[in-house]
């Protein structure tokens, strides 16, 4: 019994956070999210934008899809990051926020997941492509620490919560004739 309602608890967490995390993160001006975004890609792409990589994004449009916490933004590259509302991306990623976290902690793969049918990617195959090796080009030990840190506890929980909500099967001990 313990087991079963230790499943249902992980389940509804992994459920009903994102949705308690949606309503205030849908009251934060977009103007306030772009700014955050455009700053954590700055942190985390640094290098890749000094060692000139991310040309490929000039004039280009990549939407991104955090479903569970109705998050839709696009963003560019054009020696700065642009962040703004969805108008018309070449190519849209979208997931539910446990999947990006485990892809940011590189706990996932991103090529697992879009076979699982848990990461969508419309659009634009070919600029997809590039964007997930960008992705995967990330040193997450390079990662600023508290970035870092903080992905890395995140991704522990949904973890541990993923394991604990998967069914758990008792085999019963068959009679003997």
């Amino acid at each position: 019994m313990s087991a079963v309602f230790s499943a249902n608890v992980a389940k509804q967490l992994l459920t009903f956070t994102p949705k308690l995390i949606r309503f205030p993160l849908g009251k934060v001006p977009f103007s306030l999210k772009a700014k955050a975004i455009s700053q954590l890609l700055g942190l985390l792409l640094a290098q890749q934008m000094a060692d000139d990589e991310l040309t490929f994004l000039a004039d280009k449009w990549v939407a991104i899809r955090v479903e569970d916490l109705a998050l839709d933004f696009e963003v560019s590259f054009n020696g700065q990051w642009q962040v703004r509302k969805l108008t018309d991306a070449q190519v849209t990623f979208s997931a539910n926020s446990a999947e990006l976290v485990l892809v940011a902690a590189a706990k996932e793969d991103p090529d697992t997941l879009f076979f699982q049918r848990k990461l969508s990617i419309q659009g634009d195959t070919e600029l997809g492509l590039e964007v997930k090796n960008l992705l995967l080009s990330i040193e997450f030990a390079s990662m600023p620490t508290p970035i870092r840190l903080s992905v890395e506890k995140l991704a522990a929980v949904i973890e541990r919560l993923q394991l604990e909500a998967k069914p758990t099967v008792i085999l019963a001990k068959s009679p003997s004739y």
